[in-house]
C-alpha cells in the first residue's frame, strides 16, 4: 500500500508511466557483479533524483549485475546493505493471482466462480454483491469493488501512521470497511484498480483450500523456488535481516487542506491491512527470479499462464492489465510483464520479458518525485533492451 500522496498511481498500483515491471531471468547461477557501466549510472540517477537509497539488479542467462547507491537511513553513511529486505508492496499480487490459477489448474476452482460461493455473504452493501462477480473480475480489477486503501489511517496521515503502524487487521475487517462505500461500477463494466480485490482472493485461497494465504504462497511459490529471502511477515511490523529504513511524505494535521506533508521513518509497519494485495518482504534478487520461472512457464502451465497474460486496457494506468500483471510497452517494440510495488516508502519495480529470459528489479526507500520514477522506468527499458553482450 501507499501513502496519500499521488493517491491513485501510487495506491500499490503501477503508474501510467511509471507503470514498470522488471524483466527476469532464469535463476541465474552466475554470481553477482559490482556495476560500473550503464546500469550503476543510471542508479545514480535514481538516487540524484531524491531517493534516499536505491538498489537494482539485472539478470540475463549466465549473468548477474548490480548496482547500489545512497544510504541505508537517511544522515547515515551506512551504505545500502547488500540484497537488502524490503516491503514489495504491490507485488505482491503477482503471487497472489499464480497461486489462484494454481488451484484453477488442479480443478479446484474456477476464473468464472463468483465470490458468493467461495464467501458467502461476504461482499454485500451499498450496492455490492458477490453474486455477480467472479474470481477473474478479482483478479483483473474489473470487479467493480471499492479500494479499503484510503480507509487504513496508517497510510493516509502522519498521526495515523504514528497511531496505528502497528494493528493488526484481518481480512473480514478490511472487507466490512470496504463494504461502507458504494460499487466503482457494476462488475464487469470498467475497470479500476482496488486492493480489496486481492483481500478478497486471499480470502478465496482460504476458502478453497483450507489454509491461508501465505501457508498457500510459502507452499506453493517460495519453498518451490527457494526465495530464502522471501517472506509473509504476518502480525511483525519489523523486516528481519538487512533492511534499509524507509521513508514516506505523509500529511500532518486534520482537515481538507489544513495540514502540510512531513518526512516520516515508516520502517516498521504491520502488514495486515494488505494480506493477498501487498504483505510480502522481498529482495530484488528473489523477484527476478520469481518473475523469471512464472513467465518462463516454471510455475503455471500454459493454459494457466496465457490466462495470467491476457490483459485488458487499464484507462488509469495506462498500460494493460492481466491477471496480477501489467503488460508495459517495452523500448525495443514488444512488451513485458511485471508489477509496480510501494508500501510506505518503499517503491519497486519488477517483472520479466516474455519467456522470462532477461530480467530487472530496483526499489528505492523513499518516494522522490517525478523524476524518481521517470528515471526507474528508464532504467528498466534500458535494461532490458540492451544486449548481453554489451553488459560489463
Amino acid at each position: 500500500m501507499h501513502g496519500p500522496r499521488r493517491r491513485r498511481r501510487d495506491v500499490l498500483a503501477l503508474s501510467g508511466a511509471a507503470v514498470a515491471a522488471l524483466a527476469a531471468s532464469a535463476a541465474p547461477t552466475a554470481a553477482a557483479k559490482r556495476s560500473t557501466g550503464p546500469l550503476q549510472q543510471q542508479v545514480d540517477l535514481i538516487h540524484d533524483s531524491g531517493a534516499v537509497g536505491v538498489h537494482a539488479e539485472v539478470t540475463a542467462p549466465g549473468t548477474r549485475e548490480t548496482a547500489y547507491a545512497g544510504t541505508a537511513a537517511r544522515n547515515s553513511r551506512h551504505p545500502m546493505p547488500r540484497n537488502g529486505r524490503f516491503r514489495i508492496g504491490s507485488a505482491t499480487k503477482t503471487f497472489t493471482a499464480t497461486v489462484v490459477l494454481h488451484l484453477v489448474g488442479e480443478g479446484r476452482m474456477s476464473l468464472e466462480d463468483t465470490v458468493e460461493r467461495w464467501l458467502p455473504g461476504v461482499v454485500r452493501g451499498h450496492g455490492n454483491d458477490g453474486r455477480r462477480i467472479t474470481v477473474r473480475q478479482l483478479l483483473l480489477h474489473t470487479s467493480g469493488v471499492p479500494d479499503v486503501g484510503p480507509r487504513i489511517p496508517a497510510l493516509t496521515s502522519a498521526e495515523g501512521y504514528r497511531a496505528e503502524r502497528f494493528r493488526t487487521y484481518t481480512p473480514e475487517e478490511l472487507v466490512r470497511l470496504a463494504m461502507r462505500q458504494p460499487p466503482t461500477f457494476c462488475a464487469g463494466k470498467g475497470w479500476s484498480y482496488s486492493n480489496t480485490n486481492y483481500i478478497l482472493a486471499a480470502m478465496v485461497i482460504h476458502a478453497v483450500t483450507g489454509r491461508s494465504w501465505a501457508e498457500e504462497v510459502r507452499a506453493r511459490i517460495i519453498r518451490r523456488l527457494d526465495l530464502r529471502d522471501t517472506s509473509a511477515p504476518g502480525v511483525s511490523p519489523s523486516i528481519a535481516g538487512p533492511h534499509a529504513h524507509a521513508y514516506a511524505k505523509l500529511p500532518t494535521g486534520t482537515g481538507s487542506g489544513s495540514g502540510t506533508d512531513t518526512e516520516v521513518d515508516v520502517t516498521e509497519l504491520n502488514s495486515t491491512m494488505a494480506i493477498g494485495s501487498g504483505a510480502l518482504i522481498s529482495t530484488v534478487h528473489d523477484l527476478n527470479r520469481f518473475y523469471a520461472a512464472l513467465l518462463g512457464g516454471r510455475l503455471l502451465a500454459p493454459a494457466q499462464l496465457d490466462e495470467m497474460t491476457t490483459t485488458v486496457p487499464a484507462p488509469e494506468l495506462g498500460v494493460r492489465y492481466g491477471l496480477g500483471l501489467a503488460e508495459i510497452p517495452s523500448p525495443c517494440g514488444d512488451s513485458y510483464f511485471g508489477h509496480r510495488g510501494e508500501l510506505l516508502g518503499y517503491v519497486a519495480w519488477a517483472g520479466a520479458t516474455r519467456g522470462g529470459s532477461r530480467a530487472a528489479a530496483v526499489y528505492v526507500t523513499s518516494g522522490g518525485d517525478e523524476s524518481t520514477e521517470r528515471a526507474m522506468l528508464t532504467l528498466v527499458g534500458q535494461e532490458l533492451c540492451r544486449p548481453a553482450a554489451s553488459r560489463p
